[in-house]
């Protein structure tokens, strides 16, 4: 496929992949976030507590948030990314419930202080994945522009529902796969190093 038939394709598979997430009954999408924490605890187990970069959930992506409350309980610290302006890589500040936030781009809040922090691992959010680790996201480029300019470049754990689970994305040479991805129903590994 030539890219711009890559990024038609990319187009309306996204909106295709939230229309099935945003209709997932309510149970059936408890039960989901629910599988994926339990996969990210025992992800982390043996992890020594780090500077940990996430997101806030939205359009009914996994509600990484109690997650983020346990692993601060644990010694972990935490960080949200802050859009700093098209095309720019996200910028994370730190993060704990007591943090002032500002509303940002499709109203998701962020921190509203904070000086920049580099995360040594980071959770984040996925429309679509394929078994190379490569992930789907909105189509910004946020986190492979972030990644990119990363150093050194953070564990990545990708998490999302199986339904978004694809034989490709069709990547290009600008996409950066996740070391692994959490589902509601497996955990898979790209074979990237571990943190």
């Amino acid at each position: 496929m030539e890219r711009a038939e890559i990024l038609a394709w990319r187009r309306g598979k996204r909106d295709e992949l939230i229309a099935a997430r945003m209709a997932l009954p309510q149970a059936v999408h408890h039960d989901a976030d629910a599988a994926i924490a339990r996969r990210i605890d025992t992800c982390l187990d043996d992890i020594e507590p780090c500077l940990v970069g996430a997101y806030w959930p939205f359009r009914r992506e996994f509600n990484v948030l109690p997650v983020l409350d346990g692993l601060i309980a644990q010694g972990f610290a935490v960080a949200l990314p802050v859009v700093l302006g098209k095309g720019r890589p996200l910028e994370f500040r730190p993060w704990t419930r007591d943090t002032k936030l500002a509303s940002g781009v499709y109203d998701i809040p962020y921190p509203a202080e904070g000086a920049p922090v580099q995360p040594k691992l980071l959770i984040v959010p996925l429309v679509g994945f394929d078994d190379a680790g490569y992930r789907l996201g909105y189509g910004g480029g946020f986190y492979d522009r972030t990644l990119e300019a990363m150093e050194p470049r953070p564990f990545c754990l990708g998490v999302g529902f199986e339904l978004g689970h694809l034989p490709t994305i069709h990547p290009l040479p600008h996409d950066i796969p996740m070391n692994a991805i959490a589902t509601e129903r497996a955990f898979y590994h790209s074979g990237l190093a571990a943190p």
